[in-house]
């Protein structure tokens, strides 16, 4: 028993339905301060092929997760519509609801899991949570055999309760949680977090979604960039390639049934599986 390419300026007002493109590669090591080699940022428009973003100028050689979170909100406040791919897991298994008697409301689980995993505090790692010295993980703990829908559907990607191992996505979706949160609470109605607010993205509104980089990377030339270099700059391309052919919106309406749809605005979808 488990324990509880651009094209002229015509054809792109007419197929496309975002302005920018943001691909980030998350880390979910140390903390939201932490300035970490894992976090990267690339970013494109209509006209150009994706560019790495920098952080702000500072000590601090890296981003950290604190820094991504409010440039994303400056970015995401100005009126251009945005679509941006995160590679962690935006929410759990609908087994980790029922566990702990949640509703099964999105909105709800943020505000739970932040108050359980303040993983968004300056000075606090997951560890720390997961050790108990901060927060109250235990009271919120999950099972690495618990997948999503959208993880059994992919066929490579791991649970987000699944710790310490090659490809582990726990610490960023751990991490990156309550950052979302933060983002809600300060974009509000501006923004559309996919499929939770809905499967179709209203035009004209920025979106944030989960992406599975492993989906897209091979598809593009690595040249001289690092793997999370070259992980974030795939979720913009690929991002950018499919809205300007026109195909984005397909990818908002993947194959499910009326039931699993139920259960995807619960549990999270990542972007490409279908």
């Amino acid at each position: 028993m488990e324990s509880c390419g651009a094209t002229d300026g015509v054809q792109v007002a007419i197929a496309s339905e975002f302005k920018r493109y943001i691909g980030i590669d998350y880390s979910g090591a140390q903390t939201p301060t932490s300035s970490l080699k894992g976090l990267r940022v690339y970013m494109s428009d209509h006209n150009t092929t994706p560019l790495e973003i920098q952080p702000p100028p500072s000590p601090r050689t890296y981003w950290t997760r604190r820094g991504i979170a409010e440039w994303l909100l400056e970015r995401l406040l100005e009126d251009q519509p945005t679509i941006v791919g995160i590679d962690h897991g935006f929410s759990f298994p609908l087994r980790y609801f029922e566990c702990h008697h949640l509703p099964p409301d999105w909105p709800e689980f943020l505000d739970d899991f932040q108050l359980h995993w303040p993983t968004d505090d300056d000075n606090t790692y997951v560890d720390f949570v997961r050790n108990g010295q901060i927060g109250n993980g235990a009271d919120r703990t999950g099972n690495s055999r618990w997948r999503r829908l959208t993880e059994e559907r992919s066929g490579g990607a791991k649970s987000v309760f699944h710790f310490d191992v090659n490809g582990s996505v726990a610490k960023s979706t751990h991490s990156g949680i309550p950052w979302l949160r933060y983002l809600r609470q300060n974009l509000s109605d501006r923004i559309h977090f996919w499929p939770f607010d809905g499967w179709d993205i209203p035009t004209g509104k920025s979106a944030i979604l989960e992406v599975y980089p492993s989906l897209w990377s091979k598809g593009f030339v690595r040249e001289d960039r690092t793997q999370d270099q070259h992980d974030a700059y795939s979720v913009a391309a690929w991002l950018r390639q499919a809205d300007l052919d026109g195909k984005i919106a397909t990818y908002f309406n993947p194959h499910l049934t009326p039931a699993e749809r139920t259960v995807a605005q619960v549990e999270g979808w990542i972007l490409g599986i279908m």
